[in-house]
């Protein structure tokens, strides 16, 4: 059975188990924590700085074995994890990092069979993690402006997956425009979940409320505090959505020696906010937010409410 008979094994390591096969995806890993992929072809050598290893020395044996170089280098070899393929993927824009699309995946409360309107394609880091949510009983409708980067994550997603995903469609475009065509050509445009990960998300907020259904989720991706802040009230002025909620997700690691201990010296911090809240019913006029804003928050113009 090949890939594409079965797309929801990938080359890669998200869900293929056995022993190593020609095609398969493999990450060489030396002593110094250095990193090289490659792809398993019979009777190919790879070659490193430290002498070469023969493709037939991994091919019919099972991950997680060490391989010695021609120069006595050691190689732990594994497939990759998804995060290790983001990392290490082409690049059209910049991608989400696996810190974020975890929570994204987490904070949209994704599920087998949900239906996810993504926008912002980028190189489709975000794009696997929503698919392999959803699986193939699902859907995922990536939008992205510019062809360049929609022909980047086309590339990323297919190769991840070991060919087209049968829950993906990708199109090239602006995403309210388009959705307006569709509804207005008789097109079902209703779905579950939306994410946005744009320069102008707040531009989106009419078109999105009109495709999420009743207690839909929506997530937005922004990287900074001016963008969060004008998302944030256009949701809360369009009055179709709960009370928004943002946060940032700031990843540091350990380094573990003997009875050294201690965090590293370098973090993952910073990389951007997500906002999340959900579709109102129509017609459904929230209460009044009961903590009042501190005085200036708004500006010299504004009057707090009584």
């Amino acid at each position: 059975m090949t890939s594409l008979e079965h797309p929801l094994e990938p080359t890669g390591s998200r869900g293929r188990r056995g022993p190593f096969r020609v095609g398969d995806r493999v990450q060489l890993t030396d002593p110094k924590k250095r990193m090289h992929t490659i792809t398993l072809e019979a009777g190919k050598q790879f070659h490193t700085a430290k002498g070469a290893l023969e493709h037939d020395a991994l091919i019919g044996r099972d991950e997680g074995i060490v391989v010695t170089s021609t120069q006595g280098t050691p190689y732990l070899a594994l497939r990759p994890l998804l995060s290790d393929f983001v990392l290490s993927m082409k690049r059209g824009a910049t991608i989400v990092y696996p810190k974020d699309a975890a929570a994204i995946v987490g904070l949209a409360d994704l599920y087998p069979g949900a239906r996810v309107i993504e926008a912002g394609v980028g190189s489709g880091a975000l794009s696997c993690s929503l698919l392999r949510a959803v699986g193939d009983s699902g859907s995922v409708s990536s939008y992205e402006r510019r062809a360049d980067f929609a022909d980047v994550a086309r590339s990323n997603v297919e190769a991840f997956f070991g060919g087209p995903h049968p829950a993906w469609s990708l199109t090239v475009g602006d995403l309210t425009p388009t959705l307006r065509a569709r509804r207005a050509e008789g097109y079902d445009v209703e779905v579950d979940r939306v994410v946005l990960d744009m320069l102008a998300p707040w531009d989106c907020v009419p078109a999105v409320a009109e495709a999420l259904v009743p207690g839909g989720v929506l997530v937005v991706y922004v990287a900074t505090t001016t963008q969060l802040s004008r998302t944030v009230e256009t949701l809360r002025t369009d009055g179709r959505f709960t009370e928004p909620h943002a946060q940032e997700t700031l990843l540091r690691t350990w380094h573990l020696e003997g009875l050294a201990v201690r965090p590293d010296h370098r973090m993952n911090g910073h990389t951007g906010f997500l906002v999340v809240t959900r579709r109102l019913a129509d017609g459904t006029v929230l209460p009044p937010r009961r903590t009042r804003p501190a005085k200036g928050a708004y500006g010299e113009d504004y009057e707090l409410p009584d």
